[in-house]
């Protein structure tokens, strides 16, 4: 993993001004962040009224980075209130910047929630959670969140990751890595542009786990106009069900991955935007207090329209079941 600073994007004080009092107007309306579509709607028609140097700021991400930070947002650790004790119990904890967020994603795409995930909320809460340490999703703690793809599994995942940070008193470190900084040779990107084998649905989709149907296989390296994209989870593909020669490309390409992974330790305020396509992310182990001083994260997923990152054969995938609501303009 190397040092390498995260591209950057600022909001300046007047953009940074204009979204807190929006996302303030929204909040006094409905009283919570809740998805109820007419909460959703002010968001698409405030989000509609911001000048052309914001939806600048805003663009999706277009370097082979795949991801950059955006700074300028602030906010008081004493008004957010204690990091919640799971997601479970967050309830409208820091309400006001989930909408935010959710008019940030809007200049970006189209918001998206999961029906089987968090309530169907448009904004997550990643916070550790007692009993989850071990895990291989955002309630673990304990363990190196491996590298991955965002709901890898479904064909309608995000096109965009949005991660805000709410708390992080003791710097723990996102990490992420671009397909489009890592060498590999034609014979490994062969082997890995091959539909072999399935993603099974992560620990955070409980239902989608028991679903019957036939696992769909896809390839872990899709190859476009623009570039390579990939979809990987390696926690949840079944790898001894490869080949040795597919499971010699996909230990290259984790070691690949690996060497060009960037660690970002966000601040208060600061939100992180990954390409989904292109960038895998995950998480350092740290030791969870359990105290309303942990890591505090808000999650949201945006979808960007017409895009073309992605094989027309994902269409036909069943996604294990899991619908995605996306957010539209009324």
């Amino acid at each position: 993993m190397t040092t390498a600073t995260a591209p950057t994007r600022e909001l300046d004080p007047a953009h940074t001004d204009a979204l807190h009092r929006a996302a303030l107007r929204i909040h006094d309306e409905f009283g919570s962040s809740a998805t109820s579509p007419e909460l959703l709607c002010r968001v698409h028609e405030f989000a509609a009224g911001f000048d052309d140097a914001l939806r600048s700021r805003m663009r999706p991400v277009d370097t082979d980075d795949g991801l950059f930070v955006l700074r300028g947002l602030t906010l008081d650790d004493a008004a957010i209130g204690r990091t919640p004790s799971s997601w479970a119990t967050a309830g409208d904890s820091a309400a006001v910047w989930d909408i935010v967020m959710l008019l940030l994603a809007t200049l970006m795409g189209n918001p998206i929630a999961w029906e089987g995930q968090q309530d169907g909320r448009f904004v997550h809460n990643i916070v550790p959670a007692p009993g989850h340490e071990g895990e291989q999703t955002g309630a673990s703690s304990s363990v190196l969140l491996s590298p991955h793809t965002e709901d890898a599994f479904h064909p309608g995942r995000a096109h965009l990751l949005m991660l805000g940070c709410m708390r992080n008193h003791d710097n723990v470190a996102t990490t992420a890595a671009s397909i489009r900084k890592v060498r590999l040779d034609e014979a490994d990107v062969a082997e890995l542009t091959r539909p072999l084998l399935p993603i099974l649905p992560d620990d955070a989709y409980t239902e989608a786990q028991g679903y019957e149907g036939a696992a769909a296989k896809m390839p872990t390296l899709f190859r476009t106009e623009e570039g390579p994209t990939l979809r990987f989870d390696p926690a949840y593909t079944p790898l001894e069900e490869a080949t040795p020669e597919y499971r010699a490309a996909y230990r290259r390409l984790e070691e690949e991955l690996a060497r060009v992974s960037v660690s970002v330790s966000l601040e208060p305020g600061e939100v992180l935007v990954v390409d989904n396509d292109l960038v895998v992310h995950g998480r350092v182990p740290f030791t969870a207090r359990y105290d309303g001083t942990d890591r505090w994260l808000k999650r949201a997923s945006v979808r960007v329209p017409g895009r073309r990152t992605r094989p027309r054969a994902e269409q036909h995938e069943h996604g294990y079941g899991q619908a995605a609501l996306e957010a539209h303009a009324a």
